[in-house]
């Protein structure tokens, strides 16, 4: 299964001391903007995403059809197959995407210990 880029998306308290922290760890802004929000922080290969006021706790991401720079993939598993193969391992998920439509759709699903994970090509960081 391929599932695309990978992030973590963070529940932060005051964005701009959560930006300033994750500068010290050799993060620079990717996207987003200190008066949205929320921001996309990448060093390397590595993205976090700090979002203030719109969050009930952290979410792991995963981006099929994007690498790690946004940029479209031409091979990459559509969410609606990835869904239909978490439902064939008796998976429960959170939220669907609709399988009768085509373009781009998310789901969610939470692993054992209740992490939520996110499977949305729609979250574009560019």
């Amino acid at each position: 299964m391929k599932l695309g880029a990978f992030s973590i998306i963070l529940k932060v308290k005051d964005i701009e001391k959560s930006k300033a922290f994750y500068e010290t760890l050799g993060f620079q802004v990717f996207a987003g903007s200190l008066e949205s929000k929320y921001l996309i922080m990448k060093n390397e290969s590595s993205l976090i995403g700090l979002f203030q006021d719109m969050l009930d706790q952290n979410i792991i991401t995963f981006n099929p059809g994007w690498d790690n720079d946004a940029s479209n993939l031409k091979d990459f598993d559509d969410v609606r197959s990835i869904q239909k193969h978490l439902k064939q391992k008796k998976v429960e998920l959170i939220t669907e995407a609709d399988e009768s439509t085509k373009g781009p759709a998310s789901m969610m699903v939470a692993d054992p210990d209740g992490n939520v994970i996110l499977i949305d090509p729609t979250c574009r960081v560019a």
